[in-house]
């Protein structure tokens, strides 16, 4: 099972993801107490490892602001919390390729606990999927509406993931568990609990 942890706003948070070994990190340059700037973005990006995955997380970010990160290095990912429909990425994935060499940048789409009530939130133009509570919210939602769901692309379940529930969240099966505000302690990233979950992670749904 992989993991994501979302939220790295200090050198020591790059660190503690490094040591335990996630597979995706998380930069949010959206609104948040852990919003980041696109330097301090890329500082931290230079001390992460070369095989965790940078994703950046945005809500109705500019495209180009999103390309400016994704051409420069710092993200290689997009993670998109508004109401970012397949139009927008299209237009996004295009403007990742106007002049460069880079792939087109993979995106993930989120959808929220409502949405996923009504049957609603599924883009086409996504390589991934978010299942969520709400944009950095950190709560749960009803998990047992994803007991008979099925994702046409892989996804992500994220919304209070911690390690008291982690062990059900991995029953699911989704293709990686996103973790924020259960990776924290006081606010800030604590080193024992990313590493733990990341453990927990990994055995997967042997748990």
């Amino acid at each position: 099972m992989r993991i994501k942890i979302c939220g790295l706003f200090r050198e020591e948070d790059v660190g503690y993801v490094n040591r335990a070994g996630v597979d995706y990190a998380g930069f949010v340059f959206a609104d948040s107490r852990r919003q980041v700037s696109h330097a301090l973005a890329m500082r931290l990006r230079r001390r992460l490892d070369e095989g965790i995955v940078p994703v950046g997380v945005f809500v109705n970010a500019l495209c180009d602001d999103i390309v400016a990160l994704y051409r420069d290095g710092v993200i290689g990912m997009a993670q998109l919390h508004g109401t970012e429909d397949d139009g927008y990425i299209a237009r996004l994935k295009e403007a990742s390729l106007d002049g460069s060499n880079l792939e087109p940048i993979p995106v993930i789409k989120t959808i929220l606990g409502d949405e996923l009530s009504k049957g609603t939130g599924q883009v086409s133009r996504a390589e991934y999927y978010l299942v969520d509570s709400g944009s950095g919210s950190g709560k749960t939602f009803d998990w047992d509406l994803l007991g008979s769901r099925h994702f046409s692309k892989p996804w992500f379940l994220a919304g209070g993931i911690n390690v008291d529930n982690i062990e059900r969240a991995i029953g699911f099966n989704p293709f990686a568990i996103d973790v924020s505000s259960g990776a924290e302690t006081d606010g800030v990233k604590d080193p024992g609990k990313i590493l733990r979950l990341a453990t927990m992670a990994k055995k997967g749904n042997a748990l």
